[in-house]
C-alpha cells in the first residue's frame, strides 16, 4: 500500500513541477496527503481548462463580433450602392427633363421670333402672326367681304408697318375701297404704296388701279397720263401690257 502511495505521490510530483527531492521523500506521506495533492492537481487543471475554455470562447465571441460588424459593413456599402444608384437615376432624369423642358422653351420662343420670309422676291423679317393675319384679310376680299377686308388690311398696315406684306396689304387695302367706291381714299392709298415700294411687283397693277380710280371719277385725261407711264416705265411686263389695252379703250 506504501509503495502504491509512494509510486503516486512520485507521479504528482513530476506533473505538479514538484523538486524531485520531495519526490525522493514522498513515502513519508500518508494517504491524506496523497489525496490532497491530487485534489489540488485536478484543481488546477480544472481551473486551467476553465481559462482556456473562456478563452476560447472570448476568442469566438470576437471573431464573431467581427464577423457581423464586416456583414453589417457589407450590408451598409450595398445600401450606400442601392441609394447612388437611385440617386443617379433621379439625377440623370431631371437633366433629360432639364433638357426637354428647355428644347421646348426654345421651340416655343421661335415660334414668337421674327423669321425670314420671302414675299414676291422681295426677303424681310416677319412676326409669326403677319402672314396669318395677312391671310385672313386676303380671304374676306375674295370672299367679296370688301368692307372687312378693308379693315383688316389698314388694321395690319398699322399693326406691321415694317412687314414684307405690307406692300401686299396696301395693295388690296386700295382695291378694297375701290370696291367700295371710295376713289379718293384708294388713290391715296395706291399712290402711297407706289412711292414706298417703287420695285415691287404689284406696282404697275396699283398704277392701273389709281387709272380706274381716276376713270371712275371722272378724270379721263389723268387716267390716260397714268396709262401711258405704266406702258413707258414698265415695259414687257404683264402690267404694261393690261396698260396698253386699256389706253385703246380710252380712244
Amino acid at each position: 500500500m506504501k509503495a502504491r502511495v509512494s509510486t503516486l505521490l512520485w507521479l504528482v510530483a513530476v506533473a505538479g513541477g514538484l523538486p524531485a527531492a520531495s519526490a525522493a521523500h514522498a513515502g513519508v506521506f500518508d494517504d491524506d496527503e496523497a489525496r490532497k495533492a491530487v485534489l489540488q492537481l485536478r484543481d488546477q487543471f480544472n481551473g486551467f481548462q476553465a481559462t482556456a475554455s473562456q478563452r476560447i470562447d472570448q476568442s469566438s465571441r470576437q471573431q464573431l463580433d467581427m464577423q457581423n460588424q464586416l456583414e453589417g459593413l457589407r450590408q451598409e456599402v450595398a445600401r450606400l450602392r442601392g441609394q447612388n444608384e437611385v440617386l443617379q437615376n433621379t439625377v440623370d432624369t431631371l437633366q433629360k427633363q432639364q433638357k426637354d423642358y428647355y428644347a421646348d422653351l426654345d421651340a416655343r420662343l421661335k415660334k414668337f421670333e421674327p423669321q425670314q420670309v420671302t414675299v414676291d422676291g422681295k426677303e424681310g423679317l416677319a412676326q409669326p402672326t403677319e402672314k396669318a393675319e395677312y391671310d385672313a384679310a386676303l380671304k374676306q376680299f375674295q370672299s367679296g367681304d370688301f368692307k372687312g377686308a378693308g379693315n383688316a388690311f389698314s388694321a395690319f398696315a398699322k399693326k406691321y408697318p415694317q412687314s414684307p406684306y405690307l406692300p401686299l396689304a396696301q395693295f388690296w387695302l386700295g382695291n378694297s375701297l375701290y370696291a367700295q367706291r371710295d376713289y379718293k381714299g384708294s388713290t391715296f392709298v395706291l399712290q402711297n404704296m407706289v412711292q414706298q415700294f417703287p420695285t415691287h411687283a404689284k406696282v404697275p397693277d396699283a398704277m392701273i388701279a389709281i387709272a380706274n380710280n381716276q376713270m371712275e371719277s371722272g378724270q379721263k385725261a389723268a387716267a390716260k397720263k397714268t396709262l401711258e407711264t405704266v406702258v413707258s416705265k414698265y415695259p414687257g411686263t404683264e402690267g404694261a401690257q393690261a396698260a396698253s389695252n386699256r389706253l385703246k379703250t380710252l380712244k
